[in-house]
């Protein structure tokens, strides 16, 4: 079980998001993480609109996925969202997308940036909205050092 806040939501799958070889197109895992972070702002009392509507953007600086089981047309799925890492300049959102039998089908990370929408220049995620960091702060998953080794 998990000390740190995640966030879940089912995931619709289309036959039109499906390939030839009749599983989920990779790249709509990116949509399935929009998913799953837009849920996860929205569970703790947020909404990207309003970062939007004060003045910023929070675009994906880099996303990393590793694919583990296909999904198939007619599966269920859920995407999984947490905060891996925040420090005021970047955050990092860790995902896992599993099937109805909770076998792990993809686990990915988005990092993000927030910057001003006038100019799109960076600037500070704990100082243009404290209050949200510091939420994020308090739910994030807590990185243990062991030995010189991250877990």
């Amino acid at each position: 079980m998990e000390d740190f806040f995640v966030s879940t939501r089912e995931i619709q799958l289309y036959y039109a998001d499906t390939d030839m070889m009749g599983v989920i197109y990779h790249a709509n895992y990116l949509k399935f993480f929009e998913l799953g972070r837009t849920g996860l702002i929205e569970d703790l009392g947020y909404q990207y609109v309003a970062m939007e509507e004060a003045g910023f953007y929070a675009p994906v600086y880099d996303v990393q996925v590793t694919y583990k089981k296909p999904l198939r047309y007619g599966d269920q799925a859920f995407v999984k969202t947490w905060v891996d890492h925040n420090d005021g300049i970047k955050t990092i959102y860790g995902y896992n997308i599993i099937n109805g039998d909770e076998e792990l089908c993809a686990t990915g990370k988005t990092t993000h940036i927030i910057v001003k929408k006038d100019n799109f220049r960076p600037t500070s995620f704990k100082k243009a909205f404290p209050e949200w960091f510091l939420k994020y702060e308090e739910i994030k998953k807590i990185e243990l050092t062991i030995d010189n080794k991250t877990t």
